[in-house]
């Protein structure tokens, strides 16, 4: 048996998990517990810093006694639950899922959805071309970021982001209904004319690249973006005595975007203005 510690807890739960037996803390989440015990559980709605949202439906697992598959990233753990996560009934449905969603919508910048596809065989194409979502021009209406919903999964990371999780904007919501549902400013104003404060903060936890900082998307455009020739390195921001850390990613000696870890108890990832696109002055040597 496996004691797997996550943080301090008051009390322990015990469950089995892929049929070893593991004691976490009360309170935690099935995500948490595969996450402890290094099993991979693919997640795309899901969010460190956010309230999960159940919106993707990829981390669903097997709980025995249960109807249907449940959310591994919001289902709490409880006394003698037995759990599969890798069981034949999961894995159609996320077979099923990551199609649907390959068939719908741009996942070329997801990072890890070509292993979990190749993992359980999903063929988005199986479903004919004619399910391909209609191209949608990508925004560019200010000099900071790009929108390109044409990638948008409707995880509303974003939204819960830019609303009372945490920046209390309230710049970008979910307008219309069913298939006609999408990401929009208010009254679909242009960036510049509604209530973006330009934190980044939804750049930070779109999943899929529909948000991306404006010299991300130009590089990428233009064939010279290279994640794996980027450095990064943390520091504390200038700006302002806050002391908000700052990962500075660097690619051929030019800052090319900024994060910030979500471990940090300042931060918690998220940063102003100035802390996420305050560093093009120095470029300009």
């Amino acid at each position: 048996m496996t004691i797997v510690e996550i943080g301090l807890p008051k009390r322990l739960v015990e469950m089995t998990l892929d049929g070893e037996s593991v004691r976490v803390p009360e309170g935690a989440t099935i995500l948490d517990a595969c996450t402890a015990k290094g099993k991979s559980i693919p997640t795309l709605c899901y969010g460190d810093t956010l309230k999960p949202a159940n919106a993707c439906r990829v981390c669903m697992v097997e709980v025995e006694g249960s109807r249907t598959l449940v959310p591994s990233c919001s289902r709490k753990v409880e006394p003698g639950m037995v759990v599969h996560t890798d069981s034949e009934r999961t894995q159609h449905s996320r077979k099923l899922v990551l199609e649907l969603l390959g068939s719908a919508t741009d996942l070329s910048t997801t990072p890890h959805v070509d292993e979990w596809m190749s993992a359980c065989g999903a063929d988005p194409s199986r479903f004919g071309p004619e399910a391909e979502t209609k191209l949608q021009p990508t925004i560019v209406d200010n000099p900071l970021y790009v929108r390109d919903y044409g990638k948008c999964i409707m995880c509303y990371k974003c939204v819960d982001a830019c609303g009372d999780q945490w920046q209390n904007s309230f710049a970008i919501s979910v307008a219309g209904r069913g298939f006609d549902s999408r990401i929009s400013t208010e009254f679909s104003t242009p960036l510049p004319d509604s209530a973006c404060v330009y934190c980044g903060n939804c750049i930070e936890v779109c999943p899929t690249g529909a948000l991306s900082f404006k010299r991300e998307h130009d590089k990428r455009e233009d064939g010279t973006w290279d994640e794996s020739a980027q450095t990064q390195t943390t520091t504390v921001c200038t700006f302002c005595g806050v002391g908000c850390n700052l990962t500075l990613h660097v690619q051929d000696n030019e800052i090319v975007k900024v994060t910030s870890p979500h471990e940090s108890t300042v931060t918690h990832g998220n940063l102003c203005i100035k802390g996420r696109f305050g560093w093009q002055h120095v470029q300009n040597r």
